[in-house]
Order: structure tokens, then sequence, then C-alpha cells
């Protein structure tokens, strides 16, 4: 797999290239925001790691602009902050796993294969989901209702994604969160009622 690691930290990011590339990844390293986000924009990589706090431009602002042009590589992103409102924001950005500096390298290569996992099982999978007159298409990542695109956030269109794969039933909180935000479930338990009000 092609991983871009963007860490600003360059004894962390080189410790990063060496773990990977012992899992047989192919890695590539940026060590600043504005060349992370120029990277990740060339939309060739299976996954990102990519640090909150860069010089330059953040992380957050890099994968705000990914999933502005439709890149939907999964994003892990890193950070020394631990508070919840600072996860929440990364998640809400569009990242799709959170991990808290300092952490152990096998919780990091077990969130980034979980990441690969999940991808690749939605691409073997059928690549449009339909439900009465709404479609949405994994594969170009868009929204339609009666032939009418809806213009989704990538967090909006995870959500979505997942509630048409189970359409008629009923899901807890709890399974909501763990399927599209994946992290503190007391903690962004209402994050659930907030996308599910607004999209009413």
């Amino acid at each position: 797999m092609h991983i871009l690691v963007v860490e600003d930290e360059q004894r962390l990011a080189f410790l990063l290239r060496r773990v990977l590339l012992e899992e047989r990844h192919t890695v590539d390293l940026a060590h600043e925001g504005h060349t992370g986000l120029d990277l990740a924009l060339s939309d060739t990589y299976d996954a990102v790691i990519l640090d909150v706090m860069l010089p330059g431009l953040d992380g957050l602002e890099i994968c705000r602009q990914m999933r502005a042009e439709r890149i939907m590589s999964p994003v892990l992103m890193l950070t020394a902050r631990g508070a919840i409102e600072d996860r929440v924001t990364g998640l809400n950005v569009g990242a799709d796993d959170y991990l808290t500096k300092p952490f152990a390298m096998e919780e990091l290569l077990a969130r980034i294969n979980a990441l690969l996992r999940r991808r690749d099982r939605r691409f073997d999978e059928t690549p449009q989901l339909c439900v009465g007159d709404l479609t949405l298409d994994l594969v170009r990542h868009e929204a339609r209702r009666a032939g009418r695109v809806i213009e989704l956030t990538a967090k909006e269109f995870a959500l979505l994604e997942y509630l048409m794969r189970h359409p008629g039933q009923v899901l807890t909180r709890t399974q909501i969160v763990d399927a599209v935000w994946r992290y503190d479930l007391e903690a962004l338990s209402n994050v659930v009622d907030i996308y599910i009000h607004l999209s009413a």
C-alpha cells in the first residue's frame, strides 16, 4: 500500500516510515503543510497519516481541502492535543480516525490496517447504493435524489452510506458512532443527534 506521512517532527516521521516500510508499505514523507497538501491532492495514496500541528498549513486544513476536492483516501490524524473538542473537530473535517501522541506503534499499525480493510471492503462491494429515489455512488462519491445531486460533507456521506446499507433497520447511536466516527462513544454520542437533525 502507498501511504503518505505528513509530520514535522522529523524523528517521528522517519520512525513512522521505517515501521511502515517493515510492513511492506511504500511511504512518502512531507514535513510541512503545503507540501503535504500537494502530495495528498495527487490522489495516489491508500492512506494518509496527518499531524494536526504543522508549519505552513495545519493538518485540519489539509484534510478539509482533501475532502473538498473529493480525495477520499483514509486519514489518520495525529496530535498532541487530547481535548475532546479537538478530536471532534478533526473527525468533522473528514478524518477517519484520530490518535493522540504519544502512542504505541502497534496501535498505529492496527488503526492503519483497520482503515485499509474498511476501504477495501467498501470498493469490493457494489459501487452504488439505492434506497427509493436516493442513489449513492461510492466511486464518484456522489449522492443523488430523484436525479438531483445532493452536496454532502465527507462525514455526511459516510453517515448516509451507513444508513443506506441498513435500510429499514433500527440503529442505535452507539452502532452509528462506531461505524462512522469510530472514536469515544460517550463523548461523541450527541454528534449523531446533530447530524441526523441537520439532515432531516
